[in-house]
């Protein structure tokens, strides 16, 4: 049996399907974790998605910000803008029902003890511990799948309050978790958010680094596999981290983390 981590794919099929060849991916032995963000901007959306679903025994995954954004879309609290007709695909399949049940009922992160690790689309918050983060991102995931879906969905967008506070209550304790665990890049030392910037790491905004180069970072003692950052190309320095998203949809590399040895395995997404 082999454990693959498998960074954004956004809808790119042909080269999940492809990675998936690369390894000799077995579903009788084989096990999956998705780094989140299914789907969005790939050429096969809700292939994407139905392929996934029809693997479900053998994948984790855990949300990524355009998962959700695809779920508030169904909940009617967003509305579909033009370059996103991929979405809107999903959204008039006849099971679209069936695929986006499944959807909501997936956590926001996971804890992997056998490797000493967590899977989450975002990163771990620099001021958080691994045991906070879980917890934290359990309260989201018990919303979405419950019967408040659509009253969290309808208040999930927005950039405040940009800092953490344990005082927090409702819907907006449940934003700010959201927005650490599937938007986080760049935060100050204090940990407050920058949402808007999406470049380099070495190019953060002026009072901001990388989540990662906190100097009070907690959660170094577990392995933490996360997406979302494709401009960090796969690489990022620090013990016990493991950057997945190498640009897949951007025209990089879809990639899968073999958590039993280590190696990467890269399908090229120019191919």
């Amino acid at each position: 049996m082999s454990t693959y981590a498998i960074g954004d794919i956004q809808g790119c099929l042909g080269a999940f399907n492809a990675l998936l060849a690369d390894i000799a991916f077995d579903p009788a032995r084989d096990h999956l974790l998705l780094a989140g963000d299914l789907v969005s901007r790939g050429e096969d959306s809700l292939g994407t998605l139905r392929r996934i679903y029809a693997l479900r025994d053998n994948i984790t995954c855990v949300l990524g910000n355009h998962d959700l954004h695809l779920l508030a879309l169904a909940a009617g609290a967003a509305r579909v803008r033009p370059k996103e007709r991929d979405l809107a695909e999903i959204l008039a399949a006849d099971d679209c029902d069936t695929l986006l049940d499944w959807l909501r009922h997936q956590p926001l992160a996971v804890d992997l003890p056998a490797f000493g690790a967590i899977l989450v689309h975002a990163g771990i918050p620099p001021l958080w511990s691994a045991d906070e983060t879980l917890a934290r991102a359990a309260e989201v995931a018990a919303v979405i799948s419950g019967d408040n879906a659509d009253e969290f969905f309808h208040a999930m967008y927005g950039n405040t309050p940009a800092s953490w506070d344990d005082q927090l209550t409702g819907m907006t304790r449940l934003r700010v978790i959201t927005n650490h665990l599937t938007r986080m890049r760049f935060v100050d030392e204090a940990g407050a958010l920058e949402l808007s910037t999406k470049g380099e790491a070495d190019e953060p905004p002026p009072g901001f680094m990388p989540w990662f180069q906190h100097p009070h970072r907690r959660a170094t003692d577990v392995r933490i596999l996360f997406g979302h950052w494709a401009a960090l190309a796969g690489q990022v320095q620090g013990a016990n981290l493991e950057a997945l998203d190498t640009g897949c949809v951007w025209g990089g590399s879809l990639t899968a983390l073999r958590l039993e040895d280590n190696r990467r395995f890269c399908r090229d997404c120019r191919l």
